[in-house]
């Protein structure tokens, strides 16, 4: 089958861990056709349908020179078996206008996972509001006095902007409450943007666990993400070291609950945040650690993924 990969600029990814490229590596292993492009290659005019400028690859087995072009052309979204969604955020204004020309694509006919209407209805970290009963005390607010007042009442809290991902803008006020005043001033740009304040978790230090539901399943293992050097961070990207372990319990119940929903919405891949017994993000854009997990633990992640896609698309 047809594979589009609508993801950042091929040259960008880091092969030796890019969850994007594992799923590229498993689908041409079953013989599958690897097709590439960007988000801004993707165009509708009246009178046609949503097209994309759109490479076919195939791979080397090189680290770095991981890939050779066999092909440019511009193509029909709905020519394609399937188009995955594999585009990093931050979930900005051009991010949701490309969901809304996938939903087009969908209504020509494309297969699109995950679900463009699902990702526009559930940004990454907000999406945890409708699951109170396991996330821990939060606040999402642009009001500077309510964010004062959450940190009087849990004394030691997390800052963290809406937008952002593997750690950036994030910011941690103790007790003395030390610069909350800037901070918070900083990520609200003074009242006009939203941001996310949560109780700190002291389990950060055992890691920020990744967990992986793939088709409503949980993998079994997740990748505790854990700080290094006296970072509060434990996002790999801002350093943190990943170490694979088996589900706790714990994990079990939260992605067992939240698994069959998120499904039913069109949601084949998620990645939830757990801190400790905490829920605290669902990842849908672009959920890593396949090749960490992978790696360490011997459960091959990506062709889990590649079973899920190819049973959908045979249903």
């Amino acid at each position: 089958m047809k594979i589009l990969f609508v993801a950042d600029p091929l040259s960008t990814f880091k092969t030796y861990k890019d969850s994007t490229f594992a799923m590229m590596r498993e689908a041409a292993t079953r013989g599958h056709e690897l097709w590439a492009c960007e988000p801004f290659e993707i165009v509708w005019q009246r009178g046609g349908q949503v097209q994309a400028r759109c490479r076919r690859i195939a791979l080397t087995g090189q680290a770095d020179d991981w890939f050779d072009e066999l092909e440019v052309a511009t193509a029909a979204l709905a020519g394609f078996d399937a188009v995955l969604m594999r585009k990093d955020p931050p979930f900005d204004a051009e991010y949701l206008y490309t969901t809304h020309l996938l939903t087009q694509a969908e209504r020509e006919g494309a297969r699109v996972f995950n679900q463009p209407q699902a990702l526009r209805e559930h940004p990454e970290k907000l999406a945890i509001l409708e699951f109170p009963l396991y996330i821990a005390p939060t606040l999402v607010t642009r009001d500077m006095d309510a964010v004062r007042q959450f940190h009087a009442e849990h004394r030691d809290v997390i800052l963290k902007p809406l937008d952002g991902m593997g750690g950036m803008g994030i910011f941690r006020v103790k007790d003395d409450g030390l610069n909350l005043g800037s901070i918070a001033e900083t990520l609200t740009r003074n009242g006009q943007q939203t941001i996310m304040v949560q109780k700190f978790l002291p389990a950060i230090s055992q890691g920020d666990k990744r967990v992986l539901i793939i088709d409503g399943e949980p993998v079994p293992y997740a990748l505790a993400r854990i700080p290094q050097g006296g970072e509060v961070r434990g996002n790999l990207a801002a350093g943190g070291k990943g170490v694979a372990q088996p589900l706790s319990e714990s994990d079990w119940a939260i992605a067992r609950h939240l698994g069959p929903i998120l499904a039913a919405r069109g949601l084949l891949l998620v990645g939830l945040d757990i801190i400790g017994e905490h829920l605290t993000e669902i990842n849908v854009t672009s959920p890593t650690c396949f090749q960490e997990i992978t790696d360490q633990m011997g459960w091959n992640v990506a062709g889990r993924f590649i079973d899920a896609l190819e049973a959908k698309l045979a249903s």
